[in-house]
Order: structure tokens, then C-alpha cells, then sequence
């Protein structure tokens, strides 16, 4: 990636990266020989922090591309840049072969944002919203339920009640039946003002008040996806993706554990973005793809040393 006599002074490295960065993110995709009957899409956010003028974070969309034969191609972008997040999706669909006939599934976490660039990047399908978000949502619920004070009978039958209604909730929207999760969420409701008064610790709110706003923002998050959701367990059972698990990963090996987790450094908007490039061309193995394939793709599944073996 560097030149010979490119000397070890930072700021020459620096810029050099930023130069591949900016070649990366222009190559044209070189597509494969065989087409892919089908592709899933995924498509998420995540934030670094900023050294910009008033802005403490930067939105990085980060997604992958992949077929049922393994083949797998990841993209990102900080949000407000010059790079085009459309054009890398569509380059990263036809580098795995990505046809006319193809057919296309989708997963964001519900951020209309997010359809919305997916749509434009010729992805008709209708986007689901991911399991995973909702996973979250359903553990956070669990866990607050049972720290609920059981201080008299009364609050532990309660608790009882709220309990299963959450895990009958989980089962409910897992198994396509998000339209009745009301039923479930207005149950809890009927039981809540036993926990009225309940006291909270010197540095936290009572666990009643935490599972009303949890409960308040499920319901709102439900009433608003409602459109996205499917039956996941019919999907899980056909062998078929039921969320973004997938791209978590991406976005914690590709931006998180490199420029977020534990890292106390701020980045411009543009430093970031061209330095995210060179790590997905790393990960694709484009990244020397024009001087001999120098690097091998990082999620190859038939690395030099195993197909030596």
C-alpha cells in the first residue's frame, strides 16, 4: 500500500491511506462468472466519535452483500460524505453476481433512512426489520421484569403475570403474530399500578418506571414496523436469515474495535470515511487488486495456507 521510500513519518502514512482509500471506494466492481440466484442484503448504522466542530458523532452505515454459497462482500460509509453508500451497494451486488433474475432479501433495523437508501440503490424488495433489534428490545423487557420488587403478595403475583406476558410476547412476534402483541402489553398495563411507589436506589430509577418507558417504546416501535415484520419462525425453520446478526459483526471488525471501542481518538468526517474504504477492500480482497492480488481477501473461506494443505 506504501511506497518503498515512503520513509515511517505518520502523517506520510496517513495521507497515503487516504489516497487508497479515495481509489478504493472509485474501482468499478468486477463481476463473477456465475450469476447468484439469490442475495441478501444488509444494511445498518453505527457512530464514532468526532473531532468535527459541533458534532460529537459520526454516523457510519455499514452493510454486506452474500449468497448461500458463501460469497461475501461488505461495504461502509460515513454518513455526509462525498463517497456514495448506493453506488458501493450496487458495486458490491454485481461483484457476486447480482443479475436481472436475481432475487434480492433485505434487513435493516426499521430506520426509514436506511429503506430509503436501499430503494434507491435498486433494491425493490421490501426491507424486514431484523431480529436482532428486536431480540434486544424483548432481553431488555425480560431483564427488567425480573428485577421487579415482590414485596408483598400482591407484587408477586404480579410479577408472575408480567413475566409470562413477556415471554408470550417474545413468542408472538417470533412466530408472526406481531398484531397481537397488544393483547400482551395491555396485560402488563393492568398489573403496573400494583408497583406504584415502588422505591428506586441512589443511582437508579425504581424498576417499575423502567419497564413502563420500556414497554411504552416497544409499543411504539411495534405500531411503527408493523408493515416490516414476517413470521420468523417460519423463516428460521426454511433455513433462511431472520436478521442483521451478520452485519453486527461486520460493524464491530470493521469500524467499532478499530475506531470506537476502547479507542479514545476522534476523527474528521473525511479521514473516517477514507480509511473505512481501505479496511473493506482489505476484507473483500480488493485492496492491490490492480498491482497482482497482493492481499488475499480477509473473509476468504479457502485461505493460501488451506488450500496449500
Amino acid at each position: 500500500m506504501f511506497p518503498i521510500d515512503a520513509g515511517t513519518d505518520p502523517e506520510t502514512l496517513r495521507r497515503h491511506t487516504l489516497r487508497v482509500g479515495e481509489a478504493a471506494a472509485d474501482r468499478a466492481a468486477i463481476r463473477p462468472e456465475a450469476a447468484a440466484p439469490a442475495i441478501t442484503v444488509t444494511l445498518d448504522s453505527t457512530f464514532i466519535r468526532s473531532c468535527e466542530d459541533g458534532e460529537r458523532h459520526l454516523e457510519v452505515r455499514v452493510g454486506n452483500v452474500e449468497t448461500k454459497s458463501s460469497a461475501r462482500q461488505v461495504f461502509g460509509v460515513v454518513a455526509k460524505t462525498d463517497t456514495d453508500i448506493k453506488v458501493l451497494i450496487r458495486g458490491s451486488l454485481d461483484a457476486i453476481g447480482r443479475t436481472e433474475g436475481t432475487e434480492l432479501t433485505a434487513f435493516t433495523d426499521g430506520c426509514p433512512g436506511l429503506r430509503r437508501i436501499l430503494a434507491d440503490a435498486g433494491v425493490a424488495e421490501t426491507p424486514i426489520v431484523d431480529w436482532f433489534h428486536i431480540g434486544m428490545r424483548l432481553e431488555h423487557l425480560k431483564q427488567i421484569a425480573g428485577a421487579l420488587t415482590t414485596d408483598n403478595p400482591a407484587r408477586v403475583a404480579a410479577k408472575a403475570v408480567i413475566v409470562t406476558e413477556v415471554e408470550r410476547l417474545h413468542w408472538r412476534i417470533w412466530n408472526g403474530g406481531a398484531q397481537n402483541a397488544r393483547k400482551s402489553i395491555d396485560r402488563i398495563r393492568a398489573v403496573m399500578h400494583l408497583f406504584q411507589g415502588e422505591p428506586g436506589s441512589r443511582k437508579s430509577v425504581a424498576p417499575s418506571r423502567k419497564l413502563w418507558t420500556a414497554l411504552h417504546a416497544l409499543d411504539g416501535y411495534l405500531s411503527g414496523q408493523s408493515a416490516w415484520l414476517v413470521n420468523y419462525a417460519e423463516r428460521h425453520r426454511a433455513g433462511l436469515r431472520v436478521g442483521t446478526a451478520v452485519t453486527e459483526g461486520t460493524a464491530n471488525f470493521l469500524v467499532n474495535r478499530r475506531m470506537n471501542k476502547s479507542q479514545q481518538m476522534r476523527w474528521s468526517r473525511r479521514g473516517a470515511d477514507l480509511l473505512l474504504q481501505v479496511r473493506c477492500a482489505v476484507y473483500n480482497g480488493t485492496l492491490g487488486f490492480d498491482f497482482g492480488q497482493k492481499f488475499y481477501p480477509a473473509n476468504d473461506v479457502s485461505p493460501p495456507t488451506a488450500v496449500a494443505a
